[in-house]
């Protein structure tokens, strides 16, 4: 005789979306208070699991800051800085919406947090090799990006010559949002924007 098993609780154990709540969590609160000031009892605390369910996708909590560095920093660069520029009419197009859209954002949310990947580099670059390298990656990968955009915008251009501006481009968008985070204001990323444009017409 076959049992029945439809009355039988139906396991709603998810360990991949359980992993992803962990480096969503993580992601906020290394954004909101620094990664050395987070503890794993902070965010184990914050997605509602267990120390065991945490340790179980991530030994160690340089492990899960690794891991939040490639999987939600990285994307993030790649959604809100690297795409817009390929995709855009031109790289100054481009450029100049990534520093507007972003200040936009800013504004709406009434707070500046800072970029998560300047954050990071700054806390974590001189303690560490490992953080160093990932955070360096996804740096180079955002200046490669726009060196090729730019040397595709004008084939004139000299390829160290694209590198460097990108090189611009990317420092004065770090250094823009650490001065915006410093004055709670857009102004130094539209600032930027405009300066940026100028330089690239």
């Amino acid at each position: 005789m076959t049992q029945d098993n439809t009355d039988r609780p139906r396991r709603t154990n998810n360990p991949q979306a359980m992993r992803g709540k962990i480096l969503d969590v993580a992601a906020d609160l290394f954004q909101r208070q620094g990664y050395n000031a987070t503890s794993v009892q902070d965010v184990v605390r914050a997605a509602a699991t267990t120390g065991g369910a945490l340790h179980h996708h991530f030994p160690t909590k340089k492990a899960l800051g690794l891991a939040v560095i490639a999987e939600r920093v990285a994307p993030e660069v790649d959604e809100t800085a690297i795409r817009p520029v390929a995709t855009a009419s031109s790289a100054a197009a481009g450029i100049r919406n990534v520093f507007n859209g972003v200040a936009d954002t800013l504004e709406r949310n009434r707070a500046v947090t800072g970029c998560p990947l300047n954050n990071l580099a700054l806390e974590l670059s001189l303690a560490d090799a490992d953080f160093r390298e990932a955070v360096n990656s996804v740096f180079e990968r955002w200046r490669i990006a726009l060196s090729l955009r730019l040397h595709s915008d004008r084939p004139d251009m000299d390829v160290s010559r694209a590198h460097d501006l990108a090189t611009l481009i990317v420092a004065s968008y770090s250094g823009a949002m650490a001065m915006a985070k410093a004055s709670q204001s857009a102004e130094p990323l539209r600032a930027c924007a405009v300066q940026l444009e100028t330089l690239m017409s």
